[in-house]
């Protein structure tokens, strides 16, 4: 292990993930099968090769010095790589991905997404899922990052960069509401920007974190509350909070029961059109460049395309829509 570059396996860079998820060198040679002089050894193996220290021996814990905080942060990138490489390997000889990432817009329906897993995992298939919610441009920043392989609910007005595809999922209508005891309830009605500025605004912050934030139907000058996601902002409505746009079918049951009241404004509203996509082969990139869509991605892709589904996406957040999505059968 003279050279660096033979010292740095995975199996050392393991090591030091073990030790500072466990904490002590003890507790990392039992988690990974060891007896704690062999693990001593194994680190000071790695020390000697580097020629740096790697843990303070001041400290009766495990506490990593700069150099080996430096070093097991980048063995975990390293770590990551190389189990990347090993799914992709087995996605190749066997169609299925090893994980999808699925990044779904809050205002779609968390009650379809988990009856799409279930109808996924029926077959019993080798592919974790793992879905994110994010909220407005999140969305599509999970993907383009990759931090996801499929984005469901994303704006389709976007021009849409080389190597991505997209399919509309349908428009949803937002309307504007406030709680019965809320200073709008009893305004006259188209309420104007004048007197909707004089009132505090529910807002859902978007979740993404490099791309610019998207900010709709906010005023200048207004006050804001600004909620995780559109569910708290539901509930800040109903405590009367402030006031606020909200996708009509997440408001339908509680604007028939009283609990918020449904107010028209002046300023025109266009029910956005949301759509899924996905990652794809740029036009003229060779076959053997990037894999075709895998197994469990095209699973996806093909439930997406039943009008069902699409409609149990948009429409499904309530006691009172009907129809029991169908995710096993054609729509």
């Amino acid at each position: 292990m003279n050279e660096p570059r033979n010292a740095l396996t995975p199996e050392a860079l393991t090591m030091l993930v073990a030790i500072a998820q466990s904490g002590s060198f003890a507790a990392a040679a039992r988690h990974l099968g060891k007896v704690p002089s062999a693990l001593t050894y194994s680190v000071r193996q790695l020390e000697d090769a580097l020629d740096v220290l790697l843990f303070d021996r001041s400290s009766r814990q495990a506490q990593f010095t700069a150099a080996g905080q430096e070093l097991l942060d980048e063995g975990r990138r390293l770590i990551e790589q190389i189990d990347a490489v090993a799914n992709r390997v087995k996605r190749v000889a066997t169609g299925w991905e090893a994980q999808l990432s699925i990044a779904v817009d809050d205002i779609l329906s968390p009650t379809t997404i988990l009856e799409l897993c279930e109808a996924f995992y029926e077959p019993s298939p080798p592919t974790r899922l793992r879905i994110r919610a994010e909220v407005l441009a999140g969305t599509w920043e999970a993907l383009v990052t990759g931090q996801a392989d499929l984005a469901i609910g994303v704006g389709t007005s976007r021009e849409l960069p080389s190597g991505f595809a997209m399919k509309e999922l349908g428009a949803i209508a937002f309307v504007f509401a406030v709680a019965p005891h809320h200073p709008l309830a009893a305004a006259t009605e188209p309420i104007d920007d004048a007197e909707l500025v004089r009132h505090r605004a529910v807002a859902v912050a978007d979740s993404a974190q490099r791309l610019a934030p998207i900010t709709v139907n906010l005023l200048p000058g207004q006050d804001v509350l600004t909620v995780s996601d559109m569910r708290a902002k539901i509930d800040a409505l109903l405590r009367g909070l402030g006031c606020g746009f909200v996708p009509e079918p997440m408001a339908r049951d509680h604007v028939a029961a009283g609990r918020l009241v449904a107010r028209q404004v002046q300023r025109v509203q266009v029910a956005p059109r949301l759509g899924y996509a996905w990652r794809q082969p740029a036009p003229g990139q060779h076959a053997r460049a990037r894999p075709a869509d895998g197994l469990a991605l095209r699973w996806w892709l093909d439930h997406l395309e039943r009008p069902t589904t699409r409609r149990a996406l948009l429409e499904r957040h309530g006691s009172r829509v009907g129809g029991q999505l169908e995710a096993g059968t054609g729509g």
